[in-house]
């Protein structure tokens, strides 16, 4: 009942927010672009590739909105902001002279009518795994609202290599343009077709590179430009971030779900002969079926699994570190830290040469949620502030 008063009341603030604005969005090229995980690095790819073409463009994402290049904080833990705040920017976007906007889209955002009244002209789906089922209920239903930014979509752009997915999305394409793009499968943007060089460390980064490069060839872009721009790109903030080099190696990355774990742990453990230690834990009053995936996926690739605090909310943080352990397998070496500073000093002061340290579940974020209280936060900050006492 509450999720339903809830969802009427974001419909109803979206039609005031529309008509206040003026449909701004009629007025603009906007790309969509949704998935559980690689919507930031895609959104800000797409970003960096049409600025490059001298497009006039603006970008909503969870690290921030860039209107006329102007940088504004969207809020603590938020990727799609309320639909009051998406018509204004879109309306500040088009008073400035923009022509494009790139627009991170959650499932959230869909489902409660944040992005009402857009007409999207390039809808962009990168996967859909497990995560929000605190929300959605069930992954079905989740998977469903995540498609339905295709239906509103001029022209579609999906990962072919998953093959689930595609085969979910056949209904919502009929009689529409769509490309496809992939590593595996056919598809019509692969690294044969559009080749690249690239900065970025990753498979999953591939497919981030492959849907933006897709999405600007819909849009016109010479490869010229997508090649120039992926050649440099060094990536976005909190995203597989180096903080330190030295003897070992700091990383801070975003991941928060199953899948994105699995995927940068996985490229982590492909850059060292020596040890993973993994630093994360898993957010409060949200998704609780993920955390033991959350912990198996660490004791698949980590030699060290430190869990901690992540939001924890008004959830007890030593109940959450137990269901995130309960999916560890006996023998691994876990250690638990309700503090976050104690579990990245601890890791850190582990870390030999060789050893490469992960933190993950904050990346970009400057807050961590204790109760009902944001307090003051940042991974990066955090592990600088350690290396320097060392």
């Amino acid at each position: 009942m509450v999720e339903l008063f809830k969802s009427v009341y974001h419909y109803w603030v979206a039609i005031a927010a529309n008509l206040w604005f003026g449909f701004p969005g009629r007025e603009l090229t906007v790309i969509g672009v949704t998935g559980t995980d690689g919507k930031t690095t895609t959104s800000t790819i797409l970003y960096e590739i049409l600025k490059e073409a001298k497009i006039k463009t603006s970008i909503i994402t969870s690290v921030h909105a860039v209107i006329a290049g102007h940088s504004y904080d969207t809020g603590f833990h938020v990727t799609t902001p309320s639909s009051w705040f998406v018509q204004k920017y879109l309306r500040d976007a088009v008073r400035h002279g923009d022509t494009h906007v790139v627009l991170e889209v959650t499932s959230h955002a869909l489902g409660q009518s944040r992005v009402l009244g857009i007409p999207f002209s390039v809808g962009v789906i990168t996967n859909v795994t497990h995560e929000h089922l605190d929300w959605h209920g069930t992954f079905e239903t989740y998977v469903k609202t995540k498609l339905s930014l295709l239906k509103r979509s001029k022209v579609v752009v999906l990962n072919r290599d998953e093959a689930d997915l595609y085969g979910r999305a056949i209904p919502y394409i009929r009689n529409k343009r769509y490309v496809t793009y992939g590593i595996r499968r056919d598809s019509m943007v692969n690294p044969s077709t559009h080749a690249f060089k690239t900065l970025l460390p990753g498979e999953f980064n591939r497919y981030n590179a492959l849907a933006a490069i897709a999405a600007a060839q819909i849009l016109g872009v010479r490869a010229s430009v997508w090649k120039r721009v992926m050649a440099s790109f060094k990536g976005v903030v909190g995203r597989m971030e180096v903080i330190a080099d030295k003897s070992f190696r700091v990383i801070v990355d975003f991941a928060h779900t199953p899948n994105a774990l699995d995927k940068a742990l996985k490229t982590v453990r492909k850059m060292t002969k020596k040890r993973v230690i993994h630093v994360f834990g898993s957010a409060g009053l949200r998704d609780s079926s993920k955390r033991p995936m959350m912990g198996a996926a660490s004791s698949l690739y980590a030699d060290i699994s430190i869990l901690t605090e992540e939001d924890y909310r008004t959830e007890d943080v030593e109940k959450i570190m137990g269901e995130i352990a309960a999916g560890i397998p006996d023998g691994k070496t876990v250690y638990r830290f309700p503090m976050r500073k104690d579990a990245i000093e601890f890791a850190i002061k582990t870390a030999e040469a060789g050893d490469i340290v992960i933190i993950t579940g904050k990346g970009h974020e400057k807050s961590l949620c204790r109760g009902t209280t944001e307090y003051p936060w940042s991974d990066q900050k955090e592990v600088k502030k350690v290396l320097s006492n060392l």
